[in-house]
């Protein structure tokens, strides 16, 4: 293949970088063109904060004093998304920049929910960065955002679903106990110490799961919850300020089985503190107990939560009392589950045909009017 000139200078250009790289120094002119970076980028000891600079020195250190529980979920969704922009600085990220990016993404087959979180991850940092006078405006708030379905159907269980889910859990969990039971008894014949007996629960699985089919806990509210925040006797459920995703305290009413199901695991789970001690989430767990309840269709754990809702929805209770059980901010995420209670706009339009149909005639004696069918 023939070279030329601009290839010739991409190969000494990336040769160069590998020769600075190798004697530990720092990037040079040509390191920074063969990375479509600003030529002067890093090299300007003078410049401005470039956006590598501005997150590890300051915006870093505010995420994990305000928003700790996110921080590194952030921190992260900002490097897979615009680390390539992370030597330039913070001037030089545009309008225009991030409009071109955002094209890019729909490219890629990002969906359009996808691609405004990450604009918004991206804008909350430039909007850091001007509240601390390392920037004059943010410039992002100029690029249009993707249009998205502000109401999209929500994924539950129907009726013949959760009982296979049902099913499958108590499945799991007798097929736990008699494996144990087995174990204990190869123990006990070899003079071994026992493990544990599972009185309940196989794990924290079941428990879990039917807390949220009946307080619609967001998994992390789940997680974060310690048996301080359990009052059996009041049949109260104190969702933290620290774990809730608004930032306010709430209390979630008990129903018996979630009753039941905490006073249970608190027997078999005595020496923790917390009432789920998992890490994180419960995957491959979740993914088992799926394909055990044959729910080939997406349903993801948030989903339980969803699931909790509708039926609250579908039993007539109304939606305000709704958004206050699942600790929404305001109506309109809550509005998403109005189309589940189709009786209520039925009984509506009724009501509003009584008293049309009732309504008396008018002064010229006219019939009263009716509605039409």
């Amino acid at each position: 293949m023939a070279i030329t000139p601009k290839s010739d200078y991409l190969y000494w250009a990336r040769f160069e970088e590998n020769w600075c790289r190798y004697h530990g120094l720092g990037i040079c002119l040509r390191c920074n063109l063969a990375h479509g970076f600003p030529p002067l980028a890093g090299l300007d000891p003078d410049e401005k904060l470039s956006l590598r600079e501005f997150i590890e020195t300051k915006y870093k250190p505010w995420l994990g004093a305000n928003r700790p529980r996110t921080a590194a979920y952030t921190l992260g969704r900002l490097k897979r998304c615009f680390d390539r922009w992370y030597l330039w600085k913070l001037s030089e990220i545009t309008t225009e920049l991030v409009e071109d990016w955002k094209v890019d993404r729909f490219r890629e087959g990002c969906t359009p929910s996808t691609v405004l979180r990450d604009i918004a991850t991206l804008s909350a940092v430039l909007t850091r960065a001007v509240k601390m006078g390392k920037l004059d405006d943010n410039p992002v708030r100029r690029v249009d955002k993707p249009k998205i379905d502000r109401r999209p159907q929500v994924r539950y269980l129907d009726t013949d679903e959760e009982a296979r889910l049902r099913r499958a859990l108590i499945h799991r969990d007798q097929k736990a106990q008699k494996m144990r039971k087995s174990a204990n008894l190869w123990r006990r014949k070899r003079h071994k110490e026992e493990l544990p007996t599972l009185s309940y629960f196989a794990d924290h699985l079941t428990p879990a799961v039917l807390i949220s089919i009946n307080t619609g806990l967001r998994r992390g509210e789940l997680l974060a919850l310690t048996w301080a925040d359990v009052n059996v006797h009041g049949r109260i459920l104190t969702v933290r300020s620290h774990s809730a995703k608004t930032g306010d305290t709430r209390h979630v009413p008990l129903n018996d089985e979630a009753l039941e199901t905490l006073q249970r695991w608190r027997k078999q789970n005595l020496h923790h503190e917390r009432v789920f001690p998992i890490a994180t989430s419960f995957k491959t767990a979740w993914a088992a107990l799926l394909k055990e309840a044959q729910i080939a269709t997406r349903f993801r754990w948030h989903d339980l939560r969803h699931h909790f809702a509708s039926r609250l929805v579908q039993a007539g209770v109304p939606l305000n009392t709704v958004r206050e059980l699942l600790g929404h901010g305001s109506m309109a995420m809550t509005l998403r589950y109005a189309h589940l209670a189709p009786d209520q706009k039925r009984e509506a339009l009724a009501k509003l045909a009584r008293i049309l149909t009732t309504r008396p005639a008018n002064k010229q004696g006219s019939a009263p009017v009716t509605a039409a069918a």
